[in-house]
């Protein structure tokens, strides 16, 4: 049976309950935020500083990243400053080969003027040749696995919203720490990661991060689901350690953390009755998907 990762009580300056990451042991509190929002943007630093701020100050301790969306990594390497010690910082590679993965991993560092990564993860894996050319000679995996072994990252994972079986594969060539997945209420009525990745990583302790939780934003508004809902359900999914949403204000931070703060697991049929909400419109709300 597949269960919820173990709680980690907050201590007196802890303002967010916390779960454990999987096998990194490390506790992350429910509510991560994302590289999106306003964090990728352009030419907004005083207002995306204020966001990562307003967060830490909540307790978030899980950060977002990618050089995908870059401006995200300027604004952290501006806010955290000696902060830095009081977040779990995760950025990804999008290249798929040794060499550029490496370069990719000196930008990442130097931008966010840091001297490690607590996570590196490939990014955004869509298609079988992707999985191929990670794993081929001179392949993105070794760059994974020296910079791990040179101390600049701490733990190794992948992320993926587009296709459950290249998740699939890739996981079954490696013996990866944690998987940022996308998960909402839509997910299982189409190509579902909650019915097919998730047991895999559950059965393997890997951290799973939640995103895509409100789809864009899909997902929310009058006759769909609350934040509250959204957030609530991909919490409730067994084996979810915390859900990364992007914040375009503090007040946006602010919602989301008393989310996290109220947050109690929903019960089975609460759960079915707010994915039978989404049936209707499913294709929508996982339009991130590959097409049938």
């Amino acid at each position: 049976m597949l269960s919820t990762p173990k709680a980690v009580k907050p201590g007196p300056k802890e303002l967010l309950p916390r779960r454990l990451l999987g096998r990194t042991g490390q506790p992350v509190t429910l509510f991560g935020l994302g590289g999106e929002g306003v964090l990728r943007t352009h030419g907004r630093a005083p207002e995306a500083v204020r966001v990562i701020h307003r967060a830490l100050d909540r307790g978030v301790n899980y950060c977002d990243t990618a050089p995908a969306y870059e401006s995200s990594m300027d604004y952290y390497g501006a806010a955290l400053g000696e902060r830095r010690q009081e977040v779990f910082l995760a950025c990804k590679t999008h290249e798929r080969t040794r060499d550029g993965s490496l370069r990719l991993l000196d930008a990442s560092l130097r931008r966010l003027r840091t001297d490690w990564l607590d996570l590196w993860q490939l990014h955004d894996l869509r298609t079988m040749e992707h999985v191929n050319r990670i794993f081929a000679k001179g392949g993105a995996m070794e760059a994974l696995i020296q910079a791990r072994a040179e101390g600049r990252v701490r733990f190794l994972g992948l992320t993926g919203h587009h296709d459950p079986a290249v998740l699939m594969e890739a996981m079954g060539r490696f013996d990866f720490d944690t998987m940022l997945v996308a998960l909402n209420a839509a997910d299982v009525h189409r190509l579902s990661f909650i019915q097919t990745v998730l047991p895999l990583a559950v059965r393997r302790d890997m951290g799973v991060i939640g995103m895509k939780a409100c789809a864009g934003g899909a997902l929310l508004g009058r006759g769909r689901l609350t934040a509250e809902e959204a957030m609530g359900y991909v919490l409730s999914v067994p084996g979810v350690s915390t859900v990364i949403v992007g914040c375009k204000t503090p007040a946006e931070v602010d919602q989301n953390a008393q989310i996290a703060r109220n947050f109690v697991p929903f019960s089975e049929q609460r759960m079915r009755e707010l994915e039978e909400r989404t049936r209707r419109r499913a294709e929508a709300f996982t339009s991130y998907k590959k097409r049938a």
